[in-house]
C-alpha cells in the first residue's frame, strides 16, 4: 500500500526511483513508495524531468500539477499532486502499486 497524505485539492507521495532503465514504466510499491522507472540517465535533472512526465501521463493529469517537493538527487522523492481530486489520485495510486 502505497503511503499518503492528502490535503485539499491536493495528494502528497513518496515514489522510489530506478533511474537508467530499459523502459519507463510505473507499477510496485518499495517500502511504502509507488515504484518508477524511467530510462533518462540520472544527470543534470533530466531524470527528474522523465518521472514527472511519465507520472503525468499514467494519472492521467498534466505534468504542471505534479511536483517534486523532496528527493531531487536522491533515490526516494516526495511528490505533490495539486489541482486534483485526492480520492481519486490515491485510488490510481494504489491501483498502480499491485500492478507489478
Amino acid at each position: 500500500m502505497i503511503e499518503t497524505t492528502p490535503r485539499e485539492n491536493q495528494l502528497i507521495f513518496a515514489i522510489h526511483v530506478s533511474a537508467g532503465s530499459r523502459r519507463n514504466e510505473v507499477g510496485g510499491q518499495h517500502d511504502g513508495a509507488l515504484r518508477v522507472a524511467v530510462t533518462q540517465a540520472p544527470e543534470k535533472g533530466k531524470a527528474n524531468a522523465a518521472i514527472i512526465k511519465l507520472l503525468a501521463k499514467t494519472l492521467g493529469i498534466s505534468k504542471s500539477q505534479l511536483e517534486i517537493i523532496s528527493g531531487d538527487t536522491h533515490r526516494r522523492k516526495t511528490i505533490a499532486a495539486t489541482q486534483i481530486d485526492p480520492q481519486q489520485i490515491d485510488q490510481q495510486l494504489q491501483t498502480l502499486a499491485t500492478s507489478k
